[in-house]
């Protein structure tokens, strides 16, 4: 991913969030560490509904090992904000992801950023394959090669 600010267009899923007052720091606008809960709420929230995950008794679960965001505006509470998300790279137990945030209606993004799942084994906490209904998911949020 480059630091150029990606467009609406350029991701498969947008998941809609409202900011909180508690987003906000002294400064004004949302913290920066923020971004990152964005960023897990709306892929987790793809994996629930569209592949199957079951974060409190399944026995696969997706641990974030890396993530990096660059901000490029400010969002603050109360604005409205999508979290596009789009899969960059699928393998046998991770997956790669590219995000960015948007204010309603507009379409550069105010920051974009990555993050990298690892599906594990929940009792041994060791790499696991993604469950073929997550990696169904996960396959349409992939760009058309």
């Amino acid at each position: 991913m480059s630091t150029s600010k990606p467009t609406r267009s350029d991701y498969h899923y947008l998941h809609a969030i409202t900011t909180r007052w508690h987003d906000n720091d002294i400064y004004g606008h949302v913290n920066n560490v923020t971004y990152y809960s964005y960023f897990d709420s709306a892929v987790n929230s793809w994996l629930i509904a569209e592949g199957g995950l079951d974060i409190h008794d399944g026995d696969q679960v997706a641990f974030v090992v890396s993530s990096n965001c660059d901000y490029f505006a400010p969002i603050a509470f109360p604005d409205a904000i999508e979290i596009g998300v789009k899969v960059a790279r699928l393998g046998s137990s991770s997956v790669h992801y590219e995000l960015a945030v948007f204010k309603q209606g507009r379409d550069e993004a105010c920051a974009a950023g990555r993050f990298v799942h690892v599906f594990v084994d929940r009792a041994s906490n060791t790499a696991f394959p993604i469950p073929n209904r997550c990696r169904a998911a996960l396959e349409r949020l992939m760009d058309p090669i």
